[in-house]
Formats: structure tokens, sequence, C-alpha cells
């Protein structure tokens, strides 16, 4: 994967370290994509108690 400025920069600052670290290590993957699924599971709850507020 052909990584960008842009993408490492984001990298950097959401998770602390690069992709070059991310690609090495096993458990900074593991890590991240927990963390990643954690907020996506709570963005659906957010937008699912939304749309029962909006929607009775």
């Amino acid at each position: 994967m052909n990584v960008t400025s842009e993408m490492e920069k984001a990298m950097q600052q959401s998770h602390g370290f690069g992709y070059s670290e991310y690609s090495r290590k096993l458990d900074l993957r593991i890590q991240v994509e927990k963390r990643r699924q954690r907020e996506y599971e709570q963005c659906n709850r957010i937008v699912n108690d939304l749309q029962r507020r909006l929607h009775p």
C-alpha cells in the first residue's frame, strides 16, 4: 500500500505511531483495530438512538 503524507499524519495524530510501526507490530494493529471497532459500535448506537427519538 502506498502511504501518503496525509495518511501518515492522521495515523500519528490518532494513534501516536506511523504506518511502518503499525505494519511491523501485531500488538499495535490489534490495539488499533479494537479501538476502531469500539468507535464503530458506539457510533451505531448513537445513530440508532437518534433514529428512535426522531421516528418513534
